[in-house]
């Protein structure tokens, strides 16, 4: 099945627009321009890896809800305040663990690996 927009993609674009951020312009300046440019590049890699993985992740997550029986994470918010997950307080953390972990994969997965 083939969507509405020819190539490139949005990820393609984004990656096309990252490399030349990443190549010619950081590469061609110094300073606050060049330290703009490595900025937008981190922001690109962040949007790359959302478009990339962001649809499973979401799955996952709402996955994850599903299995405490909540619906949305202000649910989940909602029941660890007012103490109904008290006694389920290990399964909690797991899910919340998850979800950073895959929050954090997006913005920087080099803070997933622990420092050596």
């Amino acid at each position: 099945m083939t969507g509405l927009h020819d190539r490139p993609n949005a990820a393609e674009l984004i990656e096309a627009v990252r490399e030349f951020l990443e190549t010619d312009v950081a590469g061609a300046t110094d300073g606050r321009v060049r330290f703009h440019a490595r900025v937008a590049v981190n922001v690109l890699r962040m949007v790359e890896r959302e478009l990339a993985d962001g649809p499973a992740m979401t799955a996952d997550h709402n996955a994850r809800l599903a299995s405490l029986g909540m619906a949305d994470d202000a649910a989940l918010s909602r029941a660890i305040r007012d103490g109904s997950f008290d006694d389920r307080w290990d399964e909690v953390v797991a899910v919340v663990r998850a979800s950073v972990a895959d929050k954090v994969a997006v913005a920087n997965p080099a803070h997933l690996d622990p420092p050596s």
